[in-house]
């Protein structure tokens, strides 16, 4: 059984959902990157997503676009990201790890040297947010062969057909956009979201995380009641771009925010 798969089973035994904040690898430098992978765990995270730096992050909006161009600026690369998720390693073999990026940095090194190496660094899945269902079995193939679960994004105006296809290649849980756009715009409407979701769970017995709209302790409690967890991003890398001068203080600071919607979802 995969990590994400107990992770996730673990949490539904206790009747808790799973709190899933997504950061930018070497944002805003490399070193801070497993030091705030560390706070937030400690904060109450239980899978951590973590962003490979892109140049094109089409699908993200401009907090994380800008978040990509901090950590290109110190050439972090594909495998310096796996190399974060090795010392992660050294003192964390529970907590998953979920790489989310784009499909140019894997196809840059290969897909079966990529996965190799993400396998023997502690990567428990992959979330490729440019590669279409209709062209993954390859690389789907290859996931399964190295034990890693394949993630991938569903959206508002996803068909229930394509929701089938979806989900028929997906493991570990799969990623429900709450929004129709890039991250970090509109606000979400829980109701429409727990209606998605009831048509989403007559088609797969899959875990459903959404993201996209979650900036507080209040959305994300909202969301916690109605999905298997709870994923935020931008209102987590928007803190960490206000803190870029002073690094040191970026990890308490962060999870601060995890451990206050923490408590909100488990209120």
């Amino acid at each position: 059984m995969s990590r994400i798969k107990s992770c996730l089973q673990e949490l539904k035994v206790k009747g808790r959902k799973a709190l899933i904040p997504y950061i930018t690898a070497g944002d805003p430098q490399p070193g801070v990157t497993v030091k705030l992978m560390h706070a937030l765990v400690e904060a109450g995270a239980d899978i951590i997503e973590l962003g490979v730096p892109f140049s094109d992050p089409m699908a993200d909006g401009p907090v994380i676009q800008l978040a990509c161009e901090r950590a290109l600026v110190h050439g972090v690369r594909l495998v310096d990201v796996l190399d974060m998720v090795s010392e992660f390693r050294t003192t964390d073999s529970v907590t998953p790890v979920v790489l989310m990026g784009y499909l140019n940095p894997v196809e840059a090194i290969g897909y079966e040297t990529f996965l190799e190496r993400a396998s023997k660094a502690g990567v428990d899945g992959v979330l490729t947010v440019d590669l279409p269902p209709e062209e993954a079995e390859d690389f789907c193939a290859g996931l399964k062969r190295n034990n890693l679960d394949a993630v991938f994004l569903l959206a508002p105006t996803t068909s229930e057909e394509r929701i089938k296809q979806i989900c028929d290649v997906s493991s570990g849980y799969v990623y429900y956009v709450s929004l129709k756009g890039v991250t970090g715009s509109a606000s979400l409407d829980v109701d429409e979201v727990a209606t998605r979701l009831e048509a989403i769970r007559e088609i797969t017995d899959l875990p459903v995380g959404v993201g996209f709209g979650i900036r507080d302790d209040k959305s994300a409690a909202s969301v916690a009641k109605v999905a298997d967890g709870v994923i935020v991003g931008s209102v987590l890398v928007n803190k960490i771009a206000e803190l870029a001068s002073t690094p040191d203080s970026i990890p308490q600071q962060v999870a601060d925010i995890i451990r206050g919607m923490r408590q909100a979802m488990d209120a």
